[in-house]
């Protein structure tokens, strides 16, 4: 959530999320790629629907440009290793899952 400060006070602005379907549309990663990163936690996602729907944040559009940039010269094991010491990376919770 992101938080501006005007003349009236804090101004509480929610981040965006946003479906698989988005990202595809706005990347040239198909659905199954997304998902399949996500399962490696190559990226992450930040929420879930109450249907059972992956969202993410506005940073996978960041983690994903750093995958295609590493993508051109290394192996997906090669890039989770160095994202997991760039941003520590790990594999997501399942929807439901206790916190304990």
């Amino acid at each position: 959530m992101v938080t501006r400060t005007g003349t009236t006070g804090l101004i509480r602005i929610p981040a965006r999320l946003y479906r698989i379907g988005d990202i595809v549309r706005s990347t040239p990663f198909s659905r199954q790629t997304i998902h399949n990163y996500t399962i490696m936690g190559l990226i992450r996602e930040a929420e879930w629907t109450q249907g059972g729907h992956r969202l993410y944040d506005e940073s996978v559009f960041e983690r994903l440009s750093r995958i295609m940039e590493l993508k051109k010269d290394k192996s997906l094991f090669e890039i989770r290793r160095i994202l997991s010491k760039e941003k520590g990376a790990v594999r997501p919770k399942r929807q439901g899952a206790s916190n304990n």
